[in-house]
């Protein structure tokens, strides 16, 4: 009689390995990557209109700042009275209200890029004046314009002369009005702020409308949803 007979009460179990096929393996691995082709590209996408949007609201509050103490600065009770009326003040108020690292007189480039498309991939004709590139990478094109009491036409352009150059992607329009306040455009008679109606009006007929020199609309677009860039 065996030793574990003799006990009579010590059985041997056996335990069942339970494991995966090569087969199964590679199935599974295929499921992963189709799932990631299919969801890595949008979680880029997103993640990157989310970096361009935090640096268009960190220029946004910067610029609202700078306006805001230019205008207490002088005393006085609008931009224009405060004598933010002329290219030439316009340009030293930038300078001293921005680290400005480049001056690109008379010209976009190299400050900003020489060219510049729609969300369609289509050229837009931009108008090549004086700009200057900042301490923060965002580079910008101001001049005076007056349109009502829209004061200043400033181009904006996230990350400089740097890719993608889209408009509404890293290149944005601001219109600032005689009483500091920053918004899209509308027309002459419209004084800010604008209604969602009227900046949505705006993004379909200039951001992502077909006129090559209507630039307006995306900024309005990302201030109606919350700053987010859901187009």
């Amino acid at each position: 009689m065996s030793y574990f007979n003799s006990i009579g009460c010590m059985n041997l179990k056996v335990k069942k390995v339970f494991a995966f096929t090569l087969a199964e393996v590679l199935v599974a691995l295929g499921i992963i990557g189709v799932v990631s082709a299919l969801t890595v590209p949008t979680l880029m996408r997103n993640h990157q209109k989310k970096v361009y949007t935090v640096q268009l609201h960190k220029f946004y509050s910067e610029l609202s700042n700078a306006l805001e103490s230019y205008q207490n600065s002088k005393n006085a009770v609008n931009l224009v009275e405060a004598g933010l009326n002329t290219n030439a003040e316009l340009s030293a108020f930038v300078r001293d209200s921005f680290k400005v690292v480049q001056t690109c007189n008379g010209s976009l480039t190299p400050c900003l890029a020489e060219t510049y498309v729609s969300l369609d991939g289509k050229k837009r004709a931009i108008l090549s004046t004086t700009s200057y590139t900042l301490a923060s990478g965002v580079a910008i094109r101001p001049y005076i314009e007056v349109s009502g009491n829209k004061l200043i036409n400033l181009m904006v352009d996230t990350n400089g002369a740097q890719k993608p150059n889209i408009l509404g992607r890293d290149l944005f329009f601001f219109a600032i009005y005689s009483d500091g306040t920053i918004d899209d455009f509308y027309n002459a008679n419209t004084n800010p702020p604008l209604t969602e109606e009227q900046r949505d009006e705006l993004y379909a007929n200039g951001c992502a409308g077909t006129a090559a020199s209507n630039h307006w609309g995306c900024f309005g677009k990302i201030l109606n949803d919350g700053w987010e860039m859901t187009y």
